[in-house]
């Protein structure tokens, strides 16, 4: 069993006081048995000689005694007489033997028959005389006695003589029988001081909560030792009022009597005040009172909170000598919560004008009665100050104490005159007082004007201390005392140096987070787009709001992004990216992954490709930055990439970790697209799904970042269906009009995060404004594509283009019969430019070459290429395409170099 603090305790060593009690008891109780058991055995063998005495003799004098004993003795066989009702007289009686013999001690009966006739052993001499024989002895049978009665005759004399024995043995019995009874009262009275131990045991244990003797001897010797060494009095006063306990201590400070022990408080001469304390039996924290010529502080509690008996104990200290020090304390004190305060309520923002405001405004209320704060002007403009000190021109950026002062005002340009001691206080990055203004000490120099309507004012006396941060002075900070205030003194010089210091590194940040907050927008504004590309799918409309500064870690720089791509084909892709974090690495790293994308969309791939090669990407930029120190991965970013193509009216998503996009019908019904969800971008091992949708022409996709739907008011939920309750309310808008209602209705004034919105609203293209030919594997079916198409241009009015349409057309319909697969296409789409698609059920794409002079082929994508302002070709679930752009105007041809040598020809 364990003990406390981890001891162990051993039943056998009985450390506990109850279980030494218990083994008194039991040793008690054993001595006691023994002592018993002793005293009833010696009883025993008395009582038991005692009853064989009175046994033998009894039945020896019933059988001399008994009728016709004389006659039988007289017969001439008196063995035979006496022999019968000897053993009868023996066996009632029950006694060892009975023996009848003469007065020669010749037997005449006896329990073994070959003994009569024997002589008879032992003492009888008296016997003849007519007295009774007892003696003890020990015989053939064992410790017995045996009794000699005399036989008297009619004459009176001794005829013969008998003699009865009885065995020790036959009469002990008794004793023995006592035994059970003797130790089951002795068991009894073991479990009565068992079961008294367990009590006292547990009492104990509850009182001396588990510790034993050495334990407590030990406790007692401590707290003895440190009540009586403690340079604090104690004392313990009782429930009704009495002295419980008083240390040395408490004694000499309250000078108590030496019999203090059990008298009433307050009969101990007391003042009234600290006897009334002290009986009062309330808590108290740090109460003086007088004590003669001491002043005393009195901590109080009860002494019945944690269930003990009731009463308080007090602790006493004396604080005379530290009453004297108790100004400057007050004072010190005061200075830090002043300088405590200055910290929580100076520096709160990141921006350097509200700094300064804070500063004067907390100077003015709690150090003087007027505070201003000049800055460098580089200082505002987020620089590093080239030069420090006078003959810099500073502006006053902030005023505490009200208004109607001849101080200067709020964006007045000073530069301090080097002359003046605050001018070389400045110049030396050191703290100027001026403790009695009106003796024009020479400060007025600065512009005597001013300085006499200050005077005037009632204005006497003026600190100014230099802003410094990093051993640059960044401004001047200047409180300024009028009217009944006490002039500043050397404290105050030394309480506003170090006000100014901390304000000074919340200057600085301040001043360096604009730097670096203005380098940040202007790095994230030059990747945002700028201007929306022309395009026919989708009229687009986007908004961009930013977390704003002390809400979302670096106010206006974020990582959220948005993009509309312009692809081939008059299709359009709509992006919206999310990179988790503020600052300028979100920032760069987002303008990486928005190039990434333009250039992985110039492949022309599906979604989920793209996605895929842009996972690729950021796992390996933080595979790259992963050894270098203190830089972050790109780990965290998520996108939506989805293509809408106006000819088909389909649409093609994927996303990489990013929200579902929203999806608004024509009939105003709002929903979420269920897009397949993939990992975000970088952590890789798993595929990207692409969804494919029938948008209806007018109908609106709607793609953005979690900080739209998330905040720390609603959760992720009530924020989707917030927003697709509000795109339904303004399903009727335009996508401008949509985007400014879902703002307005979901993003707080000063967001928390990063917001990127993008609403498009669908298009389809007219049928009238597409052509399609299915094309015969026959190079004869060259020329009648080639007649069908110009018929076409003609008609589109598009004349211009029919002989580089002809060219592009021939080149690439020759390439797909000569080289492709399975059926073969072609199609105008007639958009922005004109568009030659043609399509054909082989993976295989032709390669741009430049081809030898000599080489007789190898031309044909070259013209292809100069004739087309961009070609190119993508792959499809069934196959390719390749598509040649005509911008509208380029009917012209080219001059073309084929690198032929034509005199050779």
């Amino acid at each position: 069993m364990a003990g406390r603090y981890g001891r162990p305790r051993s039943v056998l060593r009985m450390r506990t006081v109850a279980g030494q009690v218990f083994l008194l008891q039991v040793a008690i109780v054993v001595l006691l048995v023994a002592t018993a058991i002793t005293a009833l055995v010696l009883q025993s063998q008395a009582d038991s000689e005692r009853e064989a005495l009175n046994r033998s003799v009894s039945v020896a004098e019933t059988f001399a005694n008994s009728p016709g004993m004389e006659a039988a003795l007289r017969s001439p066989d008196p063995t035979a007489v006496l022999q019968p009702k000897a053993e009868a007289a023996r066996e009632r009686s029950d006694v060892d033997f009975i023996v009848v013999f003469a007065t020669d001690g010749t037997r005449y009966t006896h329990p073994l028959p070959d003994r009569i006739g024997r002589k008879f052993v032992g003492d009888f001499d008296a016997a003849l005389a007519g007295e009774v024989v007892t003696e003890k002895l020990t015989g053939t049978i064992g410790p017995l006695v045996q009794a000699v009665v005399p036989v008297p005759g009619a004459d009176g004399s001794v005829i013969a003589l008998v003699s009865a024995g009885v065995t020790l043995d036959k009469v002990s019995g008794v004793a023995e029988e006592q035994f059970p009874l003797l130790f089951g009262v002795a068991g009894g009275v073991l479990l009565l001081a068992t079961g008294g131990t367990a009590l006292v045991t547990r009492r104990l244990r509850r009182q001396t909560h588990g510790l034993g003797p050495e334990e407590m001897t030990r406790m007692y010797e401590h707290h003895d030792a440190v009540l009586h060494a403690v340079r604090e009095g104690v004392l313990i006063v009782g429930g009704d009022g009495r002295i419980l306990l008083a240390n040395d201590e408490a004694r000499r400070l309250l000078d108590l009597p030496g019999d203090v022990d059990g008298r009433p408080v307050r009969e101990l001469g007391l003042s009234p005040g600290t006897a009334a304390l002290l009986a009062s039996g309330r808590d108290a924290s740090d109460v003086v009172v007088p004590v003669g010529g001491r002043l005393l502080a009195v901590n109080q509690r009860t002494t019945d909170q944690a269930g003990g008996p009731p009463g308080t104990v007090a602790t006493l200290r004396d604080t005379t000598e530290l009453r004297a020090l108790s100004g400057r304390a007050d004072t010190a004190r005061g200075r830090l919560a002043l300088l405590y305060d200055a910290g929580t309520e100076i520096g709160t923002t990141l921006d350097v004008v509200r700094t300064c405001e804070e500063l004067a405004a907390f100077g003015a209320s709690r150090l003087a009665d007027y505070a201003s704060v000049d800055l460098v002007e580089a200082v505002l403009r987020g620089e590093e100050p080239t030069a420090t000190g006078a003959d810099v021109d500073m502006r006053r950026v902030a005023f505490g104490g009200g208004e109607g002062t001849a101080l200067y005002p709020v964006g007045h340009s000073i530069r301090f005159v080097p002359t003046t001691r605050m001018g070389a206080g400045l110049a030396q990055g050191e703290a100027v007082l001026e403790a009695d203004l009106t003796s024009l000490s020479g400060w007025q120099r600065q512009d005597e004007d001013r300085a006499r309507q200050l005077v005037e004012a009632g204005m006497h006396s003026m600190i100014a201390v230099p802003l410094r941060a990093r051993g640059v002075v960044l401004g001047v900070a200047m409180f300024w005392r009028a009217g009944p205030a006490e002039p500043f003194e050397a404290e105050d010089l030394s309480l506003a140096e170090e006000l100014v210091a901390r304000a000074a590194v919340s200057v600085d940040n301040a001043r360096r987070y604009s730097r670096e907050h203005t380098m940040a927008v202007t790095l994230q504004q030059s990747l945002l787009p700028r201007v929306l590309p022309e395009q026919s799918g989708v009229d687009v409309a986007y908004r961009y709001r930013p977390a704003q500064a002390g809400l979302g870690g670096l106010g206006g720089v974020g990582g959220d992004w948005f993009d509309i791509i312009p692809l081939p084909g008059a299709r359009v892709a709509l992006v919206v990216g999310d990179v988790v974090g503020h600052g300028l690495h979100a920032a760069a790293t987002m303008g990486r992954l928005r190039t990434a994308v333009h250039n992985f969309s110039s492949l022309d791939l599906p979604p989920d490709e793209l996605l895929w090669h842009l996972d690729e990407l950021v796992a390996r930029i933080d595979q790259d930055e992963a050894g270098e120190a203190g830089e972050a991965g790109v780990t965290g970013a998520t996108c939506v990439y989805a293509i809408y193509d106006p000819v088909a009216g389909r649409c093609s998503i994927a996303r990489a970790g990013h929200l579902q996009p929203a999806v608004v019908a024509p009939d105003g019904t709002a929903r979420f697209a269920d897009v397949p969800g993939g990992p975000p971008l970088g952590l890789g091992g798993m595929p990207f799904e692409t969804l494919e949708l029938e948008l209806e022409e007018g109908s609106r996709l709607v793609l953005y970042t979690d900080g739209l739907v998330e905040d720390r008011e609603r959760e992720i939920d009530e924020g989707l269906e917030l927003l697709r309750r509000t795109l339904e309310r303004y399903a009727g808008g335009t996508p401008e009009e949509t985007c400014a209602e879902v703002l307005g209705a979901m993003v707080p004034q000063r967001p928390r995060d990063d917001v990127a919105l993008l609403v498009g609203r669908t298009r389809i293209l007219a049928a009238d404004r597409t052509a399609w030919w299915d094309v015969p594997r026959d190079p004869a079916a060259v020329r009648g594509i080639r007649a069908a198409v110009t018929e076409r241009l003609v008609a589109w009015g598009l004349g211009e283009l029919v002989f580089s349409t002809e060219l592009i057309l021939s080149e690439l319909v020759t390439n797909a019969i000569r080289y492709g697969e399975g059926p073969i296409g072609v199609r105008l789409i007639r958009d922005r430019s004109l568009i030659c698609e043609v399509t054909d059920r082989s993976s295989t794409s032709p390669h741009l070459r430049q081809a030898a002079g000599t080489d007789e082929g190898g031309r044909g994508l070259f013209l292809v290429a100069q004739f087309a302002e961009r070609w190119g070709t993508r792959y499809t679930g069934g196959g390719k395409v390749i598509w040649a752009e005509l911008p509208y105007g380029s009917g012209e041809e080219p001059e073309i170099d084929l690198g032929l040598d034509l005199d050779g020809l």
